[in-house]
């Protein structure tokens, strides 16, 4: 029954506010018009009331999802169904049972250690500290990385060798590349950029087109088709560069969450520290001792 699933997610949503949410998700903006006031009703089950915020909070902390009307009314109908299923565990007094008070203290600790990790982070994810953690990224990605030639190149693709030479004596003559690709190459996709594929490494290619471009000349067409298992290509080199790592923009995603991670860890490590832990064997019984490090022979 896909409701279940559905319905304990939203429960869970309620009682935790999203805990099963990325702990570092950004909270969610609050419900259209709620601020000024107008958070009409849009359900009653059993004389209590559901407003519209109630119903998009429920959405958003559930899938981080647009609002629209169709999902509106899907996540009100599970908020209709919890609603029913909660007051009825309440008429049984199931928040007296020991077991609803244990899941609640688990549900409370995790709150307090989202809430308490997630302004760790916010603290201390300032501007500057994730311009350091860039450094850190490009020190790991140039290792990993190094520098490589890259070219862009535009090519028209076309099924014969005659065609392309034919299309190469028009360059000659001094039409235009971007025009011919357009209405002549049968790759598609470049023809729609006047044939231009970007830039690439030599192996991003087939080893034909890959050998003859890295050999060709910026700015120049070469003068011999190329064939490959695609058909025959006519190719003009464009530009040559090194390649460069990603900018801090591109991988922000990325090093923003390595810095969150370095900075639970550090706030973790930090309480510890201070702390008197004492942690024992599935039994109950003493840790071993671990042996004394054996000292260096002398020489």
């Amino acid at each position: 029954m896909r409701l279940l699933p559905m319905i304990r997610a939203a429960a869970l949503g309620v009682v935790i506010g999203g805990l099963g949410a990325p702990m570092l998700a950004v909270a969610a903006d609050p419900a259209p018009g709620a601020a000024a006031g107008n958070d009409p009703v849009v359900a009653r089950v059993n004389g209590s009331e559901i407003h519209r915020s109630d119903v998009i909070a429920i959405m958003r902390a559930r899938a981080r999802q647009g609002v629209t009307e169709e999902k509106f009314s899907e996540a009100l109908d599970i908020l209709v169904s919890t609603r029913l299923v909660v007051a009825a565990a309440s008429e049984q007094k199931l928040q007296d049972d020991p077991e609803y008070k244990e899941k609640l203290k688990q549900a409370e600790e995790g709150v307090l250690l989202d809430l308490y990790l997630t302004r760790a982070v916010k603290e201390k994810s300032t501007e500057d500290a994730v311009k350091a953690e860039y450094q850190k990224y490009l020190e790991r990605y140039s290792s990993e990385h190094p520098p490589q030639d890259e070219i862009r190149a535009s090519h028209i693709l076309v099924k014969t060798e005659a065609e392309a030479k034919e299309i190469i004596e028009k360059l000659k003559a001094g039409a235009d590349f971007a025009e011919l690709a357009k209405s002549k190459s049968t790759d598609t996709a470049a023809a729609a950029r006047g044939g231009d594929l970007g830039f690439f490494t030599r192996d991003a290619m087939v080893a034909p087109f890959a050998e003859a471009a890295f050999a060709g000349t910026p700015g120049k067409v070469i003068e011999t088709p190329v064939h490959t298992d695609f058909g025959w290509h006519v190719i003009r080199v464009e530009e040559r560069r090194k390649s460069a790592p990603p900018t801090l923009e591109e991988v922000r995603g990325d090093v923003e969450n390595e810095l969150s991670q370095e900075v639970v860890a550090s706030v973790v490590s930090e309480l510890r520290a201070k702390a008197k832990v004492e942690e024992f064997r599935m039994d109950g019984s003493p840790q071993p001792e671990e042996a004394p490090a054996t000292p260096a022979a002398a020489h």
